[in-house]
């Protein structure tokens, strides 16, 4: 006889009535719990390896890639001090000029995110920058999403798109985000960034509508000089911006 919540169970990825035996939980879900829960840790401390995916960058979209680190030495560090991966290590060397836009990947709390999905993420976005003066491609480690405030600076963005590792979940260990900010520099608060979250097809959103609705996201701020709270997704609750007093 079929279990009436099947339908249900094949429809999410959610943990759906998973019973009991006595007063704990059965074997077999208790053991899932625990593989997935491992698979999480692993999603976070698993290292991203980026000269290979500069490389693997380069050599797919034919784009220039750098590399660098947040003031996080190591990931120990990044996990108990967020602030340093919010600044650039010292001596970081990135080629200054009158960009835009620059797009940064960064590793986040999933490097596992990036090595499944950049890539492809970043062959939409770009096809959808035409218009748009566009820095070389940095690839940042140990990085949190305000790093890309310090790289835009460095480079001389107006803009900045952190392409990034989300916290891994029970049930997603590969979730990519995107984080707009327009007129990126140091002190940004996150409300005034703009984030599309669970890119990881098939699970989650796929990468081609993603791009559509961060190029349109990117044109508004353009067009409006703002992002964040203010810039919505459906171009008729976008706020007006304010007059200068």
């Amino acid at each position: 006889m079929s279990d009436p919540l099947d339908a249900l169970r094949h429809a999410t990825r959610a943990r759906v009535a998973l019973g009991r035996a006595g007063d704990a939980m059965p074997t077999g879900h208790l053991l899932t719990l625990r593989q997935a829960h491992a698979a999480a840790r692993d999603a976070v401390h698993d290292p991203l390896d980026a000269p290979a995916l500069a490389q693997e960058i380069e050599g797919a979209l034919g784009v220039e890639v750098r590399c660098v680190q947040s003031a996080a030495p190591d990931r120990s560090r990044y996990l108990q001090r967020p602030d340093q991966g919010r600044r650039l290590a010292e001596g970081s060397d990135l080629p200054h000029g009158e960009h835009d836009l620059v797009v940064v990947v960064g590793d986040g709390l999933s490097p596992l995110a990036i090595h499944r999905h950049a890539v492809p993420m970043l062959r939409e976005m770009l096809a959808r920058l035409e218009g748009w003066r566009v820095a070389p491609v940095v690839v940042a480690t140990q990085a949190r999403v305000a790093l890309g405030d310090e790289i835009a600076t460095a480079v001389g963005a107006r803009s900045v798109l952190v392409l990034i590792g989300e916290r891994p979940g029970m049930s997603s260990t590969d979730s990519l985000g995107a984080y707009f900010t327009y007129d990126a520099r140091r002190g940004r608060r996150d409300s005034e960034r703009n984030c599309l979250s669970n890119i990881r097809p098939p699970y989650g959103v796929d990468y081609a509508p993603a791009a559509d609705t961060l190029a349109m996201l990117m044109a508004e701020a353009r067009r409006l000089k703002l992002s964040g709270t203010a810039l919505k997704a459906d171009p008729a609750l976008v706020a007006a911006p304010e007059e200068p007093s």
